[in-house]
């Protein structure tokens, strides 16, 4: 059984467009250098046509599994998101209560999570000590390091 995955608009429009790119320009690619590699002779002894359908193999796969999670998206609708708890898609500034830092994350999918854009994944263990939790309440969250807590500040879209 698939899993259903959640994406913003955004989110989703990126992996279409990825999985266009693959279809469309990898596969041509990779088909041309079979039949290079196919034209160059005896396909028992030929190393480039061995590493050329293996790559097709790959990519194929690749495909496949991508095709899984756009058939199996689903849409959120930021209008509807409730603001006065954490939820997926919402920003939240979150005050680190062992060293006083501030930060401030959206929680996103796990695959739209980017780190450097400040987007964490609600499957990560800050996202899941966050998911519920009311401005001003503080997240005990297990971290491999040991127990961290985080004090909800402000919670906004």
């Amino acid at each position: 059984m698939s899993q259903l995955s959640y994406f913003t608009e955004e989110g989703l429009k990126k992996l279409k467009d990825e999985l266009h790119q693959l279809k469309t320009h990898e596969r041509l690619d990779i088909s041309k250098q079979i039949a290079e590699a196919r034209d160059k002779g005896d396909l028992s002894e030929n190393a480039e046509y061995d590493a050329a359908k293996e790559a097709q193999g790959l990519l194929e796969l690749k495909i496949s599994k991508l095709e899984e999670i756009v058939s199996n998206a689903r849409l959120i609708d930021e209008s509807t998101l409730d603001l006065s708890k954490v939820l997926i898609l919402s920003k939240v500034k979150i005050k680190n209560l062992a060293n006083g830092a501030i930060m401030t994350y959206t929680l996103v999918a796990q695959n739209e999570a980017d780190l450097k854009a400040n987007k964490i994944s609600v499957d990560s263990p800050i996202g899941k000590g966050l998911l519920g939790k009311k401005a001003g309440e503080v997240a005990d969250i297990v971290v491999p390091s040991g127990t961290m807590k985080f004090e909800v500040l402000e919670i906004s879209r």
